[in-house]
């Protein structure tokens, strides 16, 4: 089925019979082996391959050699190119197990496996079989030859046509797809509001743009003079070797080869070379590129990590290169966002203990029951979470917040008098009424002062939780007499917490409950006080030993 007539008969073309594995001049100093082009030739003559192989084998094209991989039917290149994606051009004969197999092998490079930057040469020894301009506008190929006009110089020049045009189109979808990569990392990572999930996510995205490198990480470097008063060129002044105090920093997450280095000091992870590469990139302020690793800055306006480090890369490429300072870049300010958002959540908390502290003054026994309190708030949530009973409520931003909030639940004692909250009895109906007036006034003080904030936050929940934990699921309790699911599910979750912690522990009025007597009272009042679901909720982190301390 094949014609090999004309190869090599062109009156220059000097056939050059090269070692195979000898070294490519243009990279012997490169430091890296650079991967070779992929070159599948598809034809059912044996002679075919071998003059092809001995025509192309001296041939390197941007300092990489190429790999023949070699198919004698249709079926077989299916087979090898299933295998291997990142095939840069086949030479395909039209007529082999088929009259149309070559044709039909076309159809299913580009319909089926979806594959369009792979170069297809046609090779046919009948051209009468497939006739050019019908083959040239029904298939998506690049070139149609007949193998009687082929000489070594006309296969040479053919091919290196193609993995040039290879090349070109494989930038293209690389940047492609790494810009897509970009924008969908920004709009997931941006709605993070913890750094540390933040930066777990960055390595990762990392990861997915540049797929050839071993692994990346985040180093946070500790506190010291400017890395600019140094001599990026010479050993850093603070410390012994290249890497001065860098190769102190810490990662902060890894992926890859360096998934368990987390929490550990950069020497310990990296060579002093790449050690003094990180001082290096920061010193300078700009990213740095070696043969097999790279380091990546992020120019934050706040505090954040120093530098990234990708490893084992094999060298980055340029658009690769481009794609990783644009990645950046926009991290930059995702970085920045959340740090902004960390001091936020940190003046919040702060500002919850300060409020906390002030029902703890009015009251002894509050300081312990608070904490108490939040650590069961977020147990129960977390179950309630896990089992899906309370749908969308019981989200994770809710169970971040419940904790904190639920110590906020008494803070409107504090302007109910002294004779009261100490009393060693019981209340009179007088006082009780008194009493009561606490969780209005702790709701109003705390929705005042979460107003300027919005959305939901720990002084919101708050107001909310001090408004309703005294509330009862059959519409008896106060200050509003709300029942079943009108009551907020933090106010249900607190009232289980408060009354178990509560009667479990001595007060002024009273001495502390066995633990039996405690559960049997919480599970009697289980859908008349409480609500059910998180009646079963306690009851399940109760057997399981209680909350984490």
């Amino acid at each position: 089925m094949s014609d090999i007539q004309g190869w090599g008969q062109g009156e220059d073309d000097d056939l050059l019979f090269a070692d195979e594995d000898a070294p490519d001049p243009s990279s012997a100093n490169s430091g890296t082996v650079a991967a070779p082009w992929k070159l599948l030739i598809v034809d059912d003559d044996p002679e075919v391959h071998a003059i092809t192989r001995v025509v192309l084998n001296d041939v390197s094209f941007d300092g990489r050699r190429l790999q023949f991989l070699s198919a004698h039917s249709g079926g077989e290149a299916r087979a090898i190119l299933n295998d291997h994606p990142d095939i840069a051009a086949v030479l395909l004969d039209v007529v082999m197990e088929t009259e149309d197999a070559g044709l039909r092998l076309v159809h299913h490079i580009r319909e089926v496996l979806g594959n369009r930057r792979v170069r297809i040469i046609l090779r046919t020894g009948q051209p009468g079989q497939a006739p050019e301009r019908q083959v040239i506008v029904s298939y998506d190929i690049n070139d149609y030859k007949a193998k009687s006009e082929l000489t070594a110089q006309k296969l040479f020049t053919t091919t290196v046509a193609a993995l040039r045009s290879y090349q070109h189109i494989d930038a293209i979808e690389r940047n492609r797809q790494g810009l897509e990569t970009i924008v969908d990392a920004a709009g997931t990572l941006f709605e993070q509001r913890s750094m540390d999930r933040f930066a777990l996510g960055v390595v990762e995205r990392v990861a997915a743009l540049l797929p050839r490198a071993t692994g990346a990480f985040l180093c946070a470097v500790p506190p010291g003079p400017n890395p600019e008063d140094s001599n990026p060129e010479d050993s850093n002044p603070e410390g012994p070797g290249p890497g001065g105090r860098f190769r102190e920093a810490v990662v902060l997450c890894g992926t890859g080869v360096f998934a368990e280095a987390t929490g550990r000091p950069v020497g310990a992870v990296l060579p002093e070379a790449a050690c003094a590469d990180i001082a290096a990139a920061l010193a300078r302020g700009r990213s740095l590129h070696r043969d097999d690793h790279s380091v990546a800055l992020f120019q934050t306006q706040s505090p954040g990590p120093g530098a990234l480090f990708i490893g084992g890369h094999g060298g980055l490429p340029e658009v690769e290169r481009r794609l990783l300072e644009i990645f950046c870049s926009r991290m930059s300010v995702g970085f920045d966002n959340v740090s902004l958002y960390e001091q936020l959540r940190l003046a919040q908390i702060a500002t919850v203990h300060a409020l906390g502290k002030l029902a703890e003054y009015k009251d002894e026994v509050t300081g312990e029951h608070v904490r108490r309190i939040g650590r069961w708030a977020t147990a129960i949530a977390r179950e309630l979470q896990a089992r899906g009973t309370c749908g969308g409520d019981a989200d994770d931003r809710f169970c971040e917040l419940i904790g904190l909030a639920s110590m906020l639940h008494d803070v409107g004692k504090v302007a109910i008098p002294d004779q009261i909250l100490r009393k060693p009895g019981k209340l009179d109906p007088e006082e009780i009424t008194q009493m009561r007036e606490h969780a209005t006034i702790g709701g109003r003080i705390l929705r005042d002062a979460s107003g300027p904030v919005g959305g939901r936050s720990y002084l919101s929940m708050g107001a909310e939780i001090a408004e309703s934990h005294h509330e009862k699921f059959d519409g008896t309790g106060y200050p509003q007499g709300l029942a079943g699911e009108a009551i907020p599910l933090s106010g249900r979750i607190v009232a289980v917490a408060d009354v178990y912690d509560a009667l479990l522990h001595r007060r002024p009025y009273k001495e502390a409950w066995e633990l039996a007597a405690v559960v049997d009272l919480i599970r009697a009042e289980s859908g008349r006080h409480f609500d059910p679901r998180v009646v079963d909720a306690f009851v399940a982190v109760l057997e399981r030993g209680g909350p984490e301390a």
